[in-house]
């Protein structure tokens, strides 16, 4: 019962974050529009959505075998916590669109469901 909730959570973040992250590849112009200004650095840009499609990846592999991989959770928590954090911050500088604030709340949410899993999955 445990490891089916850690593969759940697992399997649905990661196809969630597929789905929101891979069309970004082709959303550059887009995005500098609809939030100027326009993105000066685009390598930070693509370098995101590069790093964060890996970690997509990860939590799909984490959910074929939680326990086995149970080590690598935290690191996902990490992931979820460290930019939930940042993104509060910079929305509470009126840096970001409340729109991010809400990408943050959304990776808060799995962030604590990755807890959940971690703590509900027996070790190996």
């Amino acid at each position: 019962m445990n490891m089916k909730f850690a593969k759940t959570v697992y399997m649905t973040a990661g196809i969630y974050g597929l789905i929101v992250l891979l069309p970004q590849y082709f959303l550059e112009k887009k995005y500098g529009i609809d939030f100027p200004p326009p993105i000066t650095h685009p390598e930070f840009y693509y370098g995101f959505i590069g790093v964060a499609v890996a970690w997509q990846v990860l939590f799909l592999v984490l959910s074929r075998d939680p326990v086995r991989y149970r080590a690598m959770m935290i690191p996902t928590m990490l992931e979820k916590f460290s930019f939930t954090i940042a993104v509060v911050v910079l929305y509470l500088q009126n840096r970001v669109a409340g729109m991010m604030l809400l990408s943050g709340m959304i990776d808060l949410l799995f962030g604590l469901l990755f807890v959940a899993a971690y703590l509900k999955t027996p070790k190996d």
